[in-house]
């Protein structure tokens, strides 16, 4: 296979007619990929993804063909995809305020354009899940909000539309799915891409994982504070404890920091599948960059 693109996690190899995205075990905070690896992260991602994937298959079309017909040295952190023509648009529902909507929110009285009700505070949770679009920005660049206009200038009113109407049907899936299991969706961030033959929108890369959500648990939820988290965001906490300006290259991550992040991960898995997590790892981890 060849490879044609290596991102922040996810390495992406032809083969043949399909694509194979091997998922890493490479983190990354605040755009920049940190030296330690979180061992398991690619396969929780990949195998998560599995899963919601069959379950929203009603819902929208999505790029898999196959979780098994990968290379050896990819099993369990790889799917086969079609190849599709990629969306500039990174497709976020927010169902609480936090992170980058917050600040956003604090500083206009809305996030992407969308006007909110004041005296929200960090977790609370909006009155309906919104849409809230950004730029897909290139490798060590910070995606930026867009309002739903600036969408429908980009990819026309009519694809604007549906990206907006599937981000929202997804993040309701998802989120009800999660909360019967303990676990709130706090956000989440979809890629689409458009089926070369047919034009038909397509849901691709990664789906309601701690990479591309934020999961908390329901039990401990606390508007007002910063949550707890089974997501990258304690990354992201532990990172703020450092003397370190969020540019490459990024801090080592403790063993404990590691371990503890890991743990997150596999949590997550376990509790939205209801599978056990296996003891060792899923697939060799000798795929160049990581």
């Amino acid at each position: 296979m060849k490879l044609l693109h290596s991102g922040k996690v996810r390495d992406v190899y032809a083969a043949g007619d399909d694509l194979v995205l091997v998922a890493s075990d490479r983190i990354s905070i605040y755009d920049v990929v940190l030296p330690t690896a979180i061992p398991d992260k690619g396969a929780v991602l990949t195998q998560l993804s599995l899963w919601w994937f069959d379950r929203l298959g009603d819902l929208v079309a999505n790029h898999v063909i196959s979780g098994d017909d990968v290379p050896s040295e990819f099993a369990g952190r790889a799917m086969r995809c079609r190849r599709l023509d990629m969306l500039p648009v990174e497709c976020v529902a927010r169902g609480y305020l936090t992170g980058g909507g917050l600040s956003d929110y604090e500083k206009t009285g809305a996030v992407s354009g969308v006007p909110l009700p004041p005296g929200l505070v960090d977790g609370a949770q909006l009155p309906e899940p919104i849409f809230t679009p950004s730029t897909k920005a290139p490798l060590g660049r910070h995606d930026e909000a867009m309002t739903f206009a600036e969408v429908e200038g980009l990819v026309g009113v009519r694809t604007a539309a549906r990206l907006r109407d599937l981000t929202l049907a997804v993040y309701a899936r998802g989120a009800e799915t999660a909360a019967a299991r303990g676990i709130l969706v706090a956000d989440t961030k979809l890629e689409f891409g458009r089926d070369p033959a047919t034009g038909e929108i397509v849901l691709a890369d990664e789906v309601l994982t701690p990479d591309s959500s934020r999961f908390w648990p329901a039990d401990r939820w606390a508007p007002g504070r910063p949550q707890p988290s089974f997501d990258k965001q304690f990354v992201r906490d532990w990172s703020a404890t450092l003397d370190w300006d969020r540019t490459p290259p990024g801090p080592e991550i403790p063993p404990e920091i590691v371990s503890a992040t890991r743990a997150r991960y596999v949590e997550a898995y376990e509790r939205l599948t209801t599978r056990r997590w296996p003891d060792r790892p899923l697939g060799a981890q000798n795929v160049p960059h990581i």
